[in-house]
């Protein structure tokens, strides 16, 4: 008897990305583009830069790339994400958010604990504290120009 091959454990759907908080649902799309080719990191790039600003969006998203980088570089394995425009949420990618919301509410320890089940435990300060640093940078305060664009709510897809 032969088993097909299940799909891979970080790819089950967990939940519904319209579920998430701002931040996480943020973290997941913004996550998604930069793994999905240069043109999809392009308009990452712009969204930063539109909604933050020239210069700390050209620094938000520097930093989500040194993040995301650092996580496919030192990760436990690859992780799965879903597709752009995909509705649901991946195990991978709540635990990413996870981390990114850790990593903003100051909470080091459990910021720590979800980094390592992306990473090596030894690399999982390093991966918290580039996940703070991302959240910092998007809790900045907006341009004067920037603030009246801002929407109320951001569509996700």
């Amino acid at each position: 008897m032969s088993r097909a091959s299940p799909q891979p454990r970080g790819g089950a759907a967990v939940g519904q990305l319209g579920s998430l908080p701002p931040l996480e649902a943020g973290a997941v799309v913004n996550f998604r583009h930069w793994f999905s080719g240069p043109d999809a990191r392009a308009q990452l790039r712009a969204d930063f830069e539109d909604t933050l600003g020239p210069a700390a969006g050209q620094a938000a998203f520097e930093t989500f790339g040194t993040l995301c980088n650092f996580c496919a570089t030192h990760g436990r394995r690859p992780l799965v994400r879903h597709g752009l425009t995909c509705v649901c949420l991946g195990a991978d990618e709540a635990c990413f958010a996870n981390l990114v919301a850790a990593a903003a509410e100051g909470a080091e320890d459990d910021a720590r604990l979800l980094a390592a089940l992306i990473v090596r435990p030894a690399e999982a300060p390093a991966l918290a504290e580039l996940a703070a640093h991302y959240a910092d940078l998007l809790h900045q305060p907006l341009p004067p120009l920037q603030q009246a664009a801002v929407p109320l709510a951001r569509t996700l897809h």
